[in-house]
């Protein structure tokens, strides 16, 4: 009986075809396999990062003062709404809410925390459109005497101007600010109109509350 001899070249030809057999029924890699795919489905699904915070959290809202209340993905809680003169805001489903001695920040955190009773997970963010609490008055020979709001009128200067400006028997050299100090104080401070129209002294920024007197 012959032995057969051993055929180096068909073994390998045959290793080669079964090899590429296999490889036809392997299933080819899904999306969810390919290397950095799940960290991209998963960022696809979070909410995008808000841009908008309060300009400034030391600012204190107050009565009449507008704010703009944003919750993502939530628009019947989304608008612009002002604070009444009890200090608070009506909102959906809270109801009465205190915003007036609140920061921007301490106001989001208190909605935050109502909202999750409705809501899963919310994202309040919380903007001074219009900040009409802060005003200052003005007294005696100006056309228009009144209070006005910081954000028209600055300066002193600013004020009188807003005020119709003073009239032809004001005593414009002794035109004083009368300012609320702490623990119920106040304090007087003259501005020399004319001598500010001839650059001799700098304007007086105001500050909530102020009084000018034009006598």
């Amino acid at each position: 009986m012959k032995s057969r001899a051993y055929n180096p070249i068909g073994s390998g030809l045959l290793l080669i075809v079964l090899s590429g057999s296999l490889l036809g029924q392997m299933p080819a890699p899904t999306q969810a396999d390919r290397p950095g795919a799940t960290g991209a489905a998963s960022s696809a699904q979070l909410p995008p990062a808000s841009t908008n915070k309060s300009s400034d959290d030391s600012f204190v809202i107050g009565n009449d003062d507008v704010l703009a209340i944003n919750v993502w993905k939530e628009p019947d809680f989304t608008r612009s709404i002002q604070v009444r003169s009890d200090g608070k805001i009506s909102l959906p489903l809270l109801g009465e809410v205190q915003a007036a001695g609140l920061t921007p920040s301490q106001l989001e955190h208190d909605l935050t925390t109502r909202l999750q009773n409705y809501i899963t997970k919310p994202q309040v963010t919380v903007m001074v459109e219009q900040t009409n609490s802060k005003k200052f008055n003005i007294l005696g020979q100006v056309t228009k005497p009144g209070s006005y709001s910081l954000t028209l009128a600055p300066t002193v200067v600013d004020a009188i101007a807003l005020a119709g400006g003073p009239k032809d028997f004001a005593k414009q050299k002794a035109i004083y600010i009368l300012r609320q100090g702490a623990g119920g104080s106040q304090t007087r401070i003259v501005f020399n109109y004319k001598d500010f129209l001839k650059g001799k002294i700098p304007n007086i920024k105001l500050e909530p509350h102020d009084t000018v007197v034009v006598p």
